[in-house]
């Protein structure tokens, strides 16, 4: 796929990077464990506020997803089947960082049965057992549907289940045509059946040609599943080869996001351009847990 090049940066998604001792113990940490993270694979803005800060995001189950979407620098291709000893590494990484919470997600893996599904409830039996404290959010994938693969996941009884709609119903052809938005809202619903108890998050991205007026009904869409927390960021595009970003919205705007979801029912939300799905996870957690 090839793109024309995305506009210039405006000043507000301009940032000094913060690196030093901690930022490079993580990595190092990451690398040695032979590990995986969202924040390296998907070139999150925020990794060297994160591993500075001694948080990452471990990504299980590869570094290649069986999906093409068009905004997602990760890479995609064949995988072999998952890693068995993969869970007690990130175990064992999530001990050595002395992580009160910790997100785990995944590429998406369609070639297999149940998804990863399997491979996500071992990695939060694993974490349980040498981190018996520690707070777990998994980022899932859609499962394609499966019903199984879901009820799998819940059943390990990780504190957060979040699950990204990533972009408005009309955009998903061009954004992501492998998915579907109302298979991805079913999963959030079904999450709520299912575990009532259990905080459900989402996260969206703007700047890919929304209108005002989806988002609102995407807001609607959302709390009538029940989900907890939203997360909204500013789309970047990693290269000239995934999609252009259509529009940079500036920081007031993103405040009025916020306080448009609020007042449509989530207990907790983080709107502004550099929110990624994970950012600051544990106070988002925090806020719902104060206020359900």
């Amino acid at each position: 796929m090839t793109t024309k090049p995305t506009q210039a940066k405006p000043r507000w998604l301009r940032r000094t990077l913060p690196t030093g001792p901690q930022y490079e113990r993580i990595r190092a940490l990451i690398r040695d464990q032979c590990l995986h993270t969202v924040c390296q694979e998907a070139m999150c803005p925020n990794q060297f506020e994160c591993f500075a800060k001694g948080t990452a995001t471990f990504m299980i189950l590869g570094d290649r997803c069986s999906r093409t979407c068009c905004f997602c620098a990760i890479g995609h291709g064949p995988q072999g089947m998952p890693d068995p000893a993969e869970p007690d590494r990130v175990a064992e990484a999530v001990q050595t960082m002395g992580l009160s919470f910790c997100v785990i997600t995944s590429v998406t893996r369609d070639d297999l049965a149940d998804g990863g599904a399997a491979h996500f409830a071992a990695t939060i039996g694993a974490i349980r057992a040498r981190n018996p404290r520690t707070l777990i959010e998994v980022l899932i994938p859609d499962f394609q549907g499966d019903a199984d693969a879901l009820e799998t996941v819940l059943a390990a009884r990780p504190d957060v289940l979040n699950h990204n709609l990533e972009t408005v119903a009309r955009l998903y052809p061009a954004v992501r045509p492998e998915a579907d938005y109302h298979r991805s809202l079913d999963l959030l619903r079904r999450v709520r059946a299912i575990a009532p108890a259990m905080v459900s998050k989402c996260g969206i991205m703007v700047g890919l040609g929304e209108t005002a007026e989806e988002l609102t009904r995407l807001f609607a869409d959302l709390r009538a599943t029940g989900c907890d927390i939203l997360t909204i960021g500013q789309y970047l595009q990693p290269s000239r080869r995934h999609l252009p970003v259509a529009r940079f919205l500036p920081p007031d705007e993103f405040a009025a996001l916020e306080r448009q979801a609020l007042a449509q029912g989530f207990s907790a939300v983080a709107a502004a351009p550099f929110v990624r799905s994970s950012y600051q996870a544990e106070a988002l957690y925090r806020q719902v847990r104060r206020t359900g």
